[in-house]
């Protein structure tokens, strides 16, 4: 496997039981944690510890995270994506409820990770459908969210949260008004926040000027 990050051609494996991740890239320092099943439509994963996860999440230091599905009957990789460690802000991260008090771990808690939560350019695949994915293809896809690693969570949050909106429309040209009319939804999500238009309007400056989105004059935008 290479590292979609850089492209270098080969990750090296920590040792067994390490607790940051399962490979790294000796070019660029990326860290990958893997995840596997069998259910190519589940959309829960299972992890670890809620608090380490949101503690790693607001140091961000936390791993990129590889997700293989795959089928123990033809021996085959169905799907095989990766998700930046910069897609994970604290809505992907759902809270378990904690051990019972018999447990051997009473009042350990874990966590899932919500994949639906996740905008579609935050999964970035190598296998897709069982057909494998164009490596050029793969390191342009991670280069264009790249920007979100430098964001603090809460900024990304803003921005990641503007990109599902966007990608939930339809047809490939939408307005401005697409996005104000789930004005009432963002401030639920953004309570503190008074000027949720403004802020719109600010996230769309930064995908055009990222190249996400185009602006086409009048309020109209166009997918890239």
């Amino acid at each position: 496997m290479y590292c979609p990050s850089c492209g270098n051609d080969n990750l090296n494996s920590f040792t067994n039981n390490n607790p940051v991740g399962d490979f790294f890239c000796l070019n660029c320092k990326s860290e990958y944690e893997l995840k596997s099943n069998k259910n190519a439509t589940s959309l829960k994963i299972v992890d670890g510890a809620y608090k380490s996860m949101i503690e790693r999440i607001s140091a961000n230091n936390n791993p990129n995270f590889f997700f293989l599905n795959y089928s123990d009957r033809s021996f085959t990789v169905i799907n095989f994506f990766v998700i930046p460690k910069h897609y994970f802000i604290f809505d992907v991260i759902e809270k378990r409820k904690p051990l019972s008090h018999s447990a051997i771990r009473a009042g350990w808690t874990g966590c899932n990770i919500l994949l639906q939560n996740i905008p579609s350019s935050g999964r970035i695949f190598f296998v897709k459908n069982g057909q494998i994915e164009d490596r050029e293809v793969v390191l342009e896809n991670w280069r264009k969210t790249s920007f979100l690693s430098n964001q603090k969570p809460d900024k990304r949050q803003w921005t990641i949260e503007i990109i599902k909106l966007i990608e939930a429309i339809p047809s490939k040209t939408f307005a401005l008004q697409d996005i104000y009319q789930y004005e009432s939804t963002l401030k639920q999500n953004f309570p503190s926040n008074n000027s949720i238009k403004d802020k719109i309007r600010q996230q769309l400056q930064i995908l055009r000027d990222k190249g996400l989105i185009e602006f086409k004059g009048n309020g109209k935008y166009s997918k890239i």
